[in-house]
C-alpha cells in the first residue's frame, strides 16, 4: 500500500520517449472555463442589464489568423441570464481591454470613446507636423492664441467675482437701521391709532348711559350705578337687572297698582260689583242712590257676615279703595 503514493515512477530501460504518438488536437478547439463579466453590457434579444462581475460558465477559443505582437486573441462565449441567448466578446491586447462582437451592447462607453477620439486626433497631428515644419509653426500660433483667450477670459471673470463680491458694511447696516426705525414708527402709529378708537368708543358709551340715566332717574341726588363694561351683555345676571330698571321706570311712569304684592296681579278694571249674591237681591231691581258706597260697605260686612265667596270680597275690596281714591 505504501508504494503507491511515490513520487517517482519507475521507467524501464528499453524507455524511448520519441515513440510515444503525439496528440493532435484541433487549433480552434474549445474550453470551459469561469469568468467574470468584464463590462457592463445589454442583451439584444430581450434587454437583459449584465453587470461588470457577474460570474458565467463560459467557452473560450482562440481567434484563427489574428493577434497582436504575437499575443493570441481569445473569444469568449456566454449566455444570457434571462433569454439564454448567446453572447460573445473578445481580448483587446492593444488597448489591454475587452470588445464586444455579438449578441450585445456595452454600456458606459461614452468616456472611452471620448478618450479614442482625442488619441486619434493626436495621432494625426503629429502625422500632419512629422513632414510639415508651417503646419508646425500654425499649430503653436493657433495654441498661444487660444491660451491668450483662456486668460483673458479668466481674467474677466475674477473682475466679476470682485466687483460683485465688494460689500459695504456701513450701507448695509444704515439701511437695516432705516428699516427697523420705520418699523418702530408704524408700530408705534398703529398702537396710538387703536387706543384712539377705544378712548372714543369708551366715550360715546359713557354719553350713552348718561343720557339714559338723566332721562329715567327723577330729580333728586343722583344714584352712583356702577359703570357698565363691554362684557355685561354677555352675561346672564344682566338681564334681572335691565328688567328691574324697566319695571322701575314703568312704576315712575305710571304708578303701581296696589302696595299688596299678593293682590296686585290679581286686579281688573273697575266694574260694578254684584252685590246680590251677598244680600240674595236683584241688583238690577234695585235704583242706584246717593249712598251706594255705604250701602257697598255694609253689603261687605253682612256678605263676609254670611261667608260669601272669595271674588266678591275682591270685587268689593278693589271697589271701596277705587272709592276713596276718587
Amino acid at each position: 500500500m505504501s508504494e503507491r503514493k511515490v513520487l517517482n515512477k519507475y521507467y524501464p530501460p528499453d524507455f524511448d520517449p520519441s515513440k510515444i504518438p503525439k496528440l493532435q488536437l484541433p487549433r480552434d478547439r474549445q474550453y470551459v472555463v469561469r469568468l467574470m463579466a468584464p463590462f457592463n453590457m445589454r442583451c439584444k434579444t430581450c434587454g437583459e442589464y449584465i453587470y461588470k462581475g457577474k460570474k458565467f460558465n463560459a467557452r473560450k477559443e482562440t481567434v484563427q489568423n489574428e493577434s497582436y505582437l504575437g499575443l493570441p486573441v481569445f473569444r469568449f462565449y456566454i449566455k444570457c441570464t434571462r433569454c439564454l441567448a448567446e453572447i460573445t466578446f473578445k481580448t483587446d491586447p492593444e488597448n489591454t481591454d475587452y470588445a464586444m462582437e455579438h449578441g450585445a451592447t456595452r454600456n458606459f462607453q461614452a468616456e472611452k470613446l471620448l478618450e479614442e477620439e482625442e488619441k486619434r486626433l493626436q495621432k494625426e497631428r503629429e502625422d500632419e507636423e512629422l513632414n510639415n515644419p508651417m503646419k508646425v509653426l500654425e499649430n503653436r500660433t493657433k495654441d498661444s492664441k487660444l491660451e491668450m483667450e483662456v486668460l483673458e477670459n479668466l481674467q474677466e471673470l475674477k473682475e466679476l467675482n470682485q466687483r460683485q463680491a465688494h460689500v459695504d458694511f456701513e450701507s448695509m447696516l444704515q439701511q437695516y437701521q432705516a428699516y427697523e426705525e420705520q418699523q418702530r414708527q408704524r408700530e408705534l402709529e398703529e398702537d396710538e391709532r387703536e387706543t384712539k378708537a377705544m378712548l372714543d368708543q369708551a366715550q360715546s358709551r359713557k354719553l350713552l348711559q348718561d343720557s339714559d340715566s338723566d332721562e329715567d332717574s327723577p330729580p333728586g341726588p343722583a344714584k352712583s350705578f356702577a359703570k357698565a363694561k363691554p362684557t355685561d351683555i354677555l352675561r346672564e345676571d344682566s338681564e334681572p337687572q335691565a328688567k328691574k330698571m324697566k319695571v322701575e321706570s314703568w312704576e315712575r311712569s305710571i304708578g303701581k297698582l296696589s302696595n299688596k304684592a299678593k293682590l296686585s296681579g290679581l286686579v281688573t278694571a273697575k266694574r260694578k260689583p254684584d252685590l246680590s249674591v251677598a244680600n240674595g237681591m236683584d241688583s238690577w231691581n234695585m235704583p242706584p242712590g246717593p249712598g251706594a258706597g255705604s250701602a257697598d260697605k255694609t253689603s261687605l260686612a253682612s256678605g263676609s257676615k254670611a261667608g260669601a265667596s272669595s271674588l266678591s270680597l275682591l270685587g268689593a275690596y278693589s271697589d271701596s279703595e277705587d272709592s276713596k281714591s276718587d
